[in-house]
């Protein structure tokens, strides 16, 4: 045999091993004949991918091959999961397919639940799905956008702290350093502020104590006072109050209508020129006793007439 046909036989050998242990790799056996290919229909995956493991009863049996949505009107929006057994062990077609979550760390699977009453499933049967709600499909479910959340608050971490690195430069930090020791001193001014403020409630302390004692004594008696003028009947009060406005106001409709004495006296004319006259004569009466007082006293021992009265004339 020549060196030429040996290397060859090698190299074809090299190549079909490097094609077995690549479709191993990806869970295929290319020697491995008889495999089936069965479908299922999902609402939602929870984080089943292309080349996941289908397993019955945690054993191995296959791999899912494809995952597309249904096209069909009533049931748009669902996801036909097409999967293939290389194993002959048979199940009915009412066995479940589940998803499932083995950890946290990878993604899903399937898993066959078999069930052997009712026909043998063939290759092309669609198959009923279920999914496993558990902490670990959950996770598994949340964990692609957990990971672009993650992701982008990473690039917005590190815009933040790139903008950061641009405002603090060498005059803002020289800035800042200022603005701390400023505020440092006006720190230590309200210190000495409040010192002096406890200094003078401390040499004050017995005065602010008799004003507190005052001022709660002036509350103490504004408190009575006002409980006083809650006693008060203030109904009452605006019902007399009424009452003599009432006679006040009658008292003057009376007066206005020349009722009673000075009713009279306010609205009768002759009455107020009578005690005119009256008044004249008695001036003039009282001006002739202060002229004339012999006229009308007189006291004579021997009998002497009094001198008669004489009306003076005006002028």
């Amino acid at each position: 045999m020549s060196k030429e046909l040996k290397l060859g036989i090698i190299t074809i050998g090299i190549i079909i091993i490097f094609i077995w242990g690549f479709n191993f790799l990806k869970g295929e056996n290319i020697f491995t004949s008889g495999s089936r290919v069965f479908q299922v229909e999902y609402a939602k995956i929870g984080g089943l991918s292309k080349s996941s493991p289908v397993t019955i009863n945690g054993l191995k049996v296959g791999k899912v091959d494809k995952i597309e949505f249904d096209t069909s009107e009533e049931k748009k929006g669902f996801l036909i999961v097409t999967f293939t057994v290389e194993n002959t062990f048979e199940f009915s077609r009412k066995s479940i397919v589940k998803i499932y979550s083995p950890n946290p760390l990878s993604g899903s699977s399937l898993a066959i639940v078999p069930n052997y009453e009712g026909e043998i499933a063939v290759s092309g049967d669609l198959l009923f799905g279920e999914m496993e709600e558990s902490l670990f499909t959950s996770i598994g479910e949340r964990l692609n956008p957990l990971q672009q959340k993650i992701e982008r608050v990473i690039v917005r971490t590190d815009t933040l702290f790139s903008s950061i690195n641009k405002v603090l430069n060498e005059n803002t930090i020289n800035e800042i350093n200022s603005s701390i020791s400023n505020l440092s001193g006006a720190i230590t001014d309200i210190r000495t502020t409040i010192q002096a403020v406890n200094a003078m409630v401390t040499d004050n302390q017995e005065n602010l104590t008799s004003t507190i004692k005052n001022t709660k004594k002036i509350t103490e008696n504004f408190s009575k006072v006002s409980d006083s003028i809650s006693t008060i009947d203030f109904g009452k009060m605006v019902a007399k109050a009424e009452e003599a406005v009432g006679n006040f106001n009658d008292i003057s409709r009376r007066i206005n209508n020349g009722e009673g004495t000075v009713g009279k006296l306010l609205n009768d004319e002759r009455m107020y020129d009578n005690l005119e006259a009256a008044t004249k004569e008695l001036e003039e009466l009282l001006r002739d006793i202060k002229l004339h007082p012999k006229r009308y006293i007189h006291f004579s021992i021997f009998g002497k007439s009094p001198v008669p009265y004489a009306d003076e004339i005006k002028n």
